[in-house]
């Protein structure tokens, strides 16, 4: 059985690491490559690495940002951001990412998932679904947020894994930023309508609120971003409470730790 992961997201902005509440309000946190390693070091699973404005200014993701932070990394590194064709998806592999996230080009044209798999493969292909609640449900954004599409998040999540996704990096508009706990619901049912792994994202503030998407939520990692800049806690600390509350986690190393020992 996969353990589940920790993943730490760096939002970037014109080379920098930033972060806000609810896509706005951004305010510079840092050196991308330096914050890569230095989680890494302090026992991330993953980096998610997101141009956050390269759709929306119509621009490809910054390649050499990526390569060097690539280059700072054993762990996985998912990069997304301005990734319009399969030729993009297949630049952003030989700059040095292992997955590549694509958000807007998939509500334009769903058949770019497909595509995508087949030519470098499932598992390196992540639907990424900005959504925030509307009435019953949760309408999806694309364009860093910025973009209404009329779609259901949680049909399209379900679509584009049936089209080839891999991944569904699964972002509550609504909770990002918060620290208030992730949108439980919404990754509910996600996860129970896709058969890949979901990435929870937006409104994780403490352990607790990991272990409770991980758990309660269905999710297969747990993505935090605020709490991490802003020196509220640490990956190992979050990873060290929940192997204390009983779950198997990945260690900083590599070996696993549990505390069934």
């Amino acid at each position: 059985m996969l353990r589940p992961r920790i993943v730490v997201c760096l939002d970037v902005r014109d080379g920098r690491v930033v972060k806000g509440t609810r896509f706005v309000n951004l305010r510079d946190v840092g050196d991308p490559v330096e914050l890569a390693g230095r989680y890494e070091a302090d026992g991330a699973d993953e980096v998610v690495f997101l141009d956050i404005t390269a759709s929306h200014e119509g621009r490809a993701t910054l390649l050499d940002t990526v390569r060097r932070t690539a280059e700072a990394l054993f762990i996985p590194l998912t990069v997304g951001g301005g990734v319009g064709t399969v030729d993009d998806v297949g630049a952003l592999l030989r700059a040095g990412a292992d997955k590549v996230s694509v958000n807007s080009a998939l509500a334009r044209e769903p058949e770019l998932a497909a595509e995508a798999a087949a030519r470098y493969g499932s598992q390196c292909l992540v639907a990424s679904v900005d959504a925030a609640r509307e009435g019953d449900g949760w309408r999806v954004y694309t364009h860093g947020g910025r973009l209404p599409r009329d779609l259901d998040a949680v049909e399209w999540a379900a679509e584009c894994a049936r089209r080839g996704a891999g991944e569904i990096l699964l972002t509550s508009i609504d909770r990002d930023g918060s620290r208030i706990g992730y949108d439980l619901e919404l990754t509910r049912q996600v996860a129970s309508r896709v058969s890949v792994p979901v990435v929870a994202s937006g409104g994780g503030g403490s352990a607790e609120d990991v272990l409770e998407v991980l758990t309660s939520g269905g999710a297969s990692a747990a993505l935090l971003a605020g709490i991490l800049h802003d020196g509220v806690t640490t990956v190992t600390n979050i990873k060290s409470a929940l192997t204390a509350r009983g779950m198997s986690m990945r260690a900083s190393n590599g070996v696993e730790r549990s505390s069934q020992r």
